[in-house]
């Protein structure tokens, strides 16, 4: 047995490399499989953090972003089909008009074209009227929507007459398709600016002319075809834009030749400013999409200018219409998406409650499994489980271990003179004062029942073990609680240390016992003291 003076140094040895590295585990042990191990313990952690309260919540989010997410995919590319269809729908209609504009005004300027070569034939123009008139006209100059053509003369005066014989009277030298020609300023086909016709009652016409040039050169005048507007209106008329979508003929200088839908007042009206058609006549075709200068309705506008002709066509649906199914659809998305996330988000919310509160009780619970209800300190199946650790990774380790048995001296007799609520506050009060002398996280004290409390202090040695215990005993007396059948008058405190030095493997029962024998010493020796287990394990070898 072995007594300690008051006031010796705490401090812990460690052992030097060479010893460190003498009873370190050989490597092929400690890295078996390691690859497997890392990846089961790293999933092991993701499942955890994923289970747990804020896991769910985060989960819970992440889900709901991932649906809002493939739900916005889905909508923006349904919003792409629609704008594709319309434009395709768009596009398929165009060429129907453009087609039917180009294959008639074709017939038509052969037909005045005729006209011109008849003219300049003096075997034709020596014919009665009605012959020269079967000759010079065919039967195109009949057709539904196609006025009179009229041969005019230099000075604009009408001198043959396809409607009439003799020929309707009227000049017509201001209008744009005579005085074109007459100022040399356009060869071959022209087209007029819309007009209400003199001849058809104001009706809206226009006007498709060819110069007569004389042998010599000179101008000799010009042959006029008319084309109602009205067969535009009709080509215009049985094509489906939807409830804003609009189509409309427009001339290259920015005069609109119809629109649909039909408006007198539009025929004629000047569109040249418009940014939208100053982007048009930078192409030949394309797609634009802007708001009109005429009513300021956005829209997609599907162009062509018409090979050879001072016309363009365009059909253009608007974008409330292009977009109302998908716009449906994309509420209905917002709705279902809402009531989904809403779902999603209350029951992750009401999981991670019940996960929260389950992990308190099982908090609880583990508190009271390993926890002393007296003290707040661990209680003995709590320190069973850490001595069992500490001893095993000291022998894995070789590393020393200590381990003090405190005992409350004559505590039995202080029950039995002040009561037990007042020794369940020298219990408490010995308890809180020995977990304050220890410095280290890897210090562990317990209460192992009664009076009697348990220190491990892992990675210390004999010397080291022998301060600690010193430092309680020290802190307990000086809490000076009155004793009055203790022969010091105060509680006081016995402690046994014992110490496992790594000389060769130990179990903690055996430690356990070292301990205890250690303490009985120190109870017979007196109390209000340590006492050093004097035994050395030594090797069977």
């Amino acid at each position: 047995m072995t007594l300690f003076p008051i006031g010796s140094p705490h401090k812990t040895e460690e052992r030097n490399d060479r010893t460190h590295r003498a009873h370190r585990p050989a490597p092929d042990r400690m890295m078996f499989n390691p690859l497997p191990q890392a990846l089961r313990h790293q999933f092991s952690a993701i499942i955890a953090r994923t289970l747990s309260p804020r896991g769910v919540i985060v989960s819970g989010l992440v889900l709901t972003l991932f649906g809002w997410t493939l739900c916005a995919s889905v909508l923006i590319e349904s919003r792409r089909d629609a704008y594709n269809h319309a434009v395709e729908n768009a596009r398929n209609l165009m060429l129907l008009i453009e087609r039917d504009i180009a294959r008639n005004i074709e017939l038509y300027d052969l037909s005045l074209q005729n006209v011109v070569d008849g003219i300049a034939d003096p075997d034709a123009m020596a014919l009665p009227p009605r012959l020269r008139d079967q000759v010079l006209f065919d039967r195109a100059a009949n057709g539904k929507y196609l006025g009179s053509i009229f041969v005019m003369n230099e000075h604009g005066a009408i001198t043959i007459d396809s409607g009439a014989t003799p020929p309707r009277r009227g000049n017509f030298a201001d209008r744009d398709y005579f005085a074109i020609h007459r100022d040399g300023h356009f060869h071959g086909l022209y087209i007029s600016r819309p007009y209400a016709s003199r001849l058809r009652n104001g009706a809206l016409t226009i006007a498709l002319s060819r110069r007569i040039t004389r042998p010599d050169g000179s101008f000799g005048g010009v042959v006029v075809g008319t084309l109602s507007i009205d067969y535009f209106r009709a080509l215009l008329h049985g094509i489906a834009v939807g409830r804003q979508g609009t189509a409309a003929i427009l001339e290259d200088n920015g005069t609109v030749v119809c629109r649909l839908p039909f408006d007198p007042r539009m025929v004629g009206r000047d569109v040249h400013t418009s940014p939208l058609f100053t982007q048009s006549m930078a192409q030949r075709e394309g797609v634009l999409a802007g708001a009109a200068a005429i009513d300021g309705v956005r829209r997609i506008y599907v162009y062509r200018h018409l090979a050879d002709l001072p016309l363009s066509v365009d059909v253009a649906p608007a974008e409330s219409d292009v977009y109302a199914p998908w716009q449906t659809r994309a509420a209905w998305f917002a709705v279902l998406m809402g009531i989904f996330s809403a779902i999603v988000m209350t029951g992750t919310l009401l999981l991670s409650h019940e996960l929260r509160r389950r992990q308190l009780a099982e908090s609880q619970l583990y508190r009271l499994a390993h926890t002393d209800a007296l003290t707040g300190l661990d209680n003995r199946g709590r320190f069973d489980t850490v001595i069992d650790r500490e001893t095993r990774r000291a022998n894995r380790n070789g590393k020393p271990l200590s381990m003090l048995f405190v005992d409350v001296d004559h505590f039995k007799a202080y029950n039995d003179y002040y009561g037990h609520p007042a020794g369940d506050d020298v219990l408490r009060a010995v308890a809180q004062r020995a977990s304050r002398c220890l410095q280290r996280p890897g210090d562990h004290v317990a209460r192992y029942g009664g009076e009697e409390f348990v220190v491990t202090l892992p990675d210390t040695d004999a010397q080291g073990a022998a301060n600690v215990a010193e430092a309680i005993r020290r802190a307990i007396a000086g809490l000076g609680i009155d004793h009055a059948r203790s022969p010091y008058s105060h509680v006081t405190v016995s402690i046994g240390v014992a110490t496992h030095e790594a000389h060769a493997p130990i179990d903690a029962a055996t430690l356990v016992k070292r301990a205890d024998d250690a303490l009985y010493r120190a109870k017979s020796g007196g109390r209000n003291r340590i006492c050093e287990d004097g035994a050395r394990y030594e090797s069977a070898a």
